[in-house]
């Protein structure tokens, strides 16, 4: 059926209409026959590592489940780790979502057994694949496998730990691989995986997978195209640190903590206002930040674009509830006091405070960036645009980021800036 691909239009057609129901299905659902190239395993011999660094969108989790349910299909009693950023994720993506293997196996007519309370998937023919993550080295201390697949190892909050001890537990068999699916940050392990002689790598971009709804691809290439964020997350490319950024990757990975939701001491939603409306103008930056036994968190990153003035005002304010903030920062500089008049409009009861920008906005990040360095502050979670802002800020002035203007990295730090002052020094807040 392969031969399909490279056949006149005339000849599918011919083709297709001499199918059965059952042989058109089969057709359907033989993944070789729509797949992408760099989506197929390489043919080559002696590899262990399979690493597919690619875009968003590019179809990393359908090849990945697809290799692993045509092993687990064709080898009985094989031993398979499943290794996502959490649990849920691996549960959620990699065994459940719309490219996951019980949709693979939907496809393929074939009957999984997916026991979740226990994180294990089995095939009729004694082969199972268990979940693991990223965040919880240890549960990879131990087992064995004959293959196993690693998705979005680029966000592992215990990436080192995790692939080390899956390494030394991937030994089951005569020929043990690993497939990695991840989007490419400048990780030290993804470099030297790369340089591995057993790594046989393969990339590909979001416009590579023409299941994409085209108007789609579009959006995000006039909006990210030009930019870091968009040579890293629709590229895929691997690019290295800015020179003298303030957050280099290796600063963020090791300031990177599980996501909290409770216990803090206070809270701040901080704004930093757009100077215009509309789909070409700045984003606005929306954060959330809270304090909790003398450490920063930041929790959330609320920024919109194309907004009006009342439309991310009230963004604002729904988060600012949802969250239930103590405070509300804003630039007073474009509009920042169209926070405060939406507020009251929306009846919501909170503080806010307008602040004024004295000094350029890499000259007020300094400071918290050195909080960072310092293991005074961390990102409860992953946060890729702002990331990619902060990663664009340089010492001693200067940004070599996405957009024009790093408007989510300077709501960030308008936040911890407040949640850094003592008590004594919090300069009066207008109560609404």
């Amino acid at each position: 059926m392969r031969l399909l691909t490279n056949a006149t239009e005339e000849q599918q057609r011919r083709a297709i209409s001499q199918m059965t129901p059952e042989s058109m299905l089969a057709f359907d659902a033989d993944f070789e026959n729509w797949a992408h190239r760099n989506q197929l395993p390489p043919s080559s011999e002696g590899w262990r590592t399979w690493l597919m660094l690619a875009g968003r969108g590019f179809g990393k989790t359908r090849a990945g489940a697809e290799w692993i349910f045509k092993l687990a299909t064709g080898r009985p009693k094989l031993r398979i780790a499943l290794v996502g950023g959490t649990i849920a994720e691996a549960r959620s993506i990699m065994v459940e979502g719309v490219s996951g293997l019980l949709t693979i196996g939907r496809r393929n007519r074939r009957r999984l057994r997916w026991e979740p309370s226990l994180g294990v998937i089995k095939w009729p023919n004694g082969s199972e694949a268990r979940l693991f993550s990223g965040d919880n080295a240890d549960g990879l201390r131990g087992p064995e496998h004959d293959f196993a697949w690693c998705d979005e190892l680029a966000k592992w909050r215990q990436v080192e730990e995790a692939w080390m001890n899956l390494q030394f537990g991937l030994r089951r068999g005569q020929r043990p691989r690993a497939l990695v699916t991840t989007t490419p940050r400048p990780l030290p392990l993804l470099r030297r995986m790369e340089e591995d002689p057993v790594t046989i790598t393969t990339r590909g971009r979001t416009r590579d997978n023409i299941n994409l709804d085209q108007q789609v691809i579009d959006v995000l290439t006039a909006t990210y195209g030009n930019s870091r964020i968009g040579r890293q997350e629709l590229d895929g490319e691997m690019l290295d640190d800015v020179e003298g950024s303030l957050w280099p990757r290796e600063l963020i990975e090791r300031a990177r903590c599980s996501p909290l939701v409770a216990g803090f001491d206070r809270i701040v939603v901080a704004v930093d206002p757009p100077a215009g409306a509309g789909e070409t103008s700045d984003a606005c930056g929306i954060v959330v930040a809270a304090s909790k036994d003398g450490k920063l968190y930041m929790l959330e990153d609320a920024s919109v674009r194309g907004l009006s003035p009342e439309g991310w005002a009230r963004r604002v304010a729904a988060v600012a509830e949802r969250w239930e903030a103590n405070l509300v920062v804003a630039e007073a500089n474009n509009g920042g006091a169209m926070v405060a008049s939406v507020l009251v409009a929306a009846g919501v009861q909170l503080n806010v405070r307008l602040v004024h920008a004295l000094r350029g906005k890499s000259a007020r990040a300094e400071p918290i960036a050195l909080k960072f360095e310092s293991g005074r502050a961390f990102f409860a979670g992953h946060f890729p645009e702002l990331e990619a802002e902060l990663g664009g800020m340089i010492a001693g002035g200067g940004y070599d980021g996405p957009g024009r203007s790093p408007d989510r990295a300077d709501a960030m730090v308008w936040a911890m800036t407040v949640l850094s002052e003592t008590r004594s020094g919090v300069p009066r807040v207008r109560r609404l």
